[in-house]
């Protein structure tokens, strides 16, 4: 296989992934971390509803679904690709922030939250993604 078709199922696999854990971990996020009574934590509107009632806590499991599925996602790109490794996962992690600031300015949320989560949760860990896969080799 050419490496440049190694390297963009390498971005593929890594946003798959990274999408399948960040998923995951909001799935499982309500029955680790409980939400307020009454709160629909499944809607952008409920979330809405709900941020008044939200203590610091309930942010921990969305920046942990934020960083790790940037993390795995980068990691899997990095390891597949045959070049690039770095190039690639911080590719994946300004895919990842992309989406991150969309969702910021689609579900309000506290400033030191938005702030903590793009500072955070996407271009470092992509960049220890990164470093992980590069002394792989």
């Amino acid at each position: 296989m050419k490496p440049i078709v190694r390297n963009i199922l390498a971005v593929i696999a890594g946003i798959l992934v990274g999408g399948i854990v960040n998923m995951g971990v909001v799935m499982i996020s309500g029955s680790v971390i409980a939400p307020p009574p009454g709160a629909d934590m499944t809607t952008a509107e409920g979330i809405t509803a709900a941020m008044p009632n939200l203590t610091p806590i309930h942010f921990l499991m969305p920046f942990l679904a934020h960083a790790l599925g940037t993390f795995v996602g980068a990691l899997v790109a990095a390891s597949i690709a045959v070049s690039h490794k770095m190039k690639i996962a911080l590719a994946l992690g300004a895919f990842y922030l992309l989406g991150g600031i969309v969702a910021a300015m689609m579900i309000p949320a506290p400033g030191w939250f938005i702030a903590t989560d793009i500072i955070l949760a996407y271009i470092p860990t992509a960049f220890i993604a990164g470093r992980l896969a590069s002394k792989r080799d």
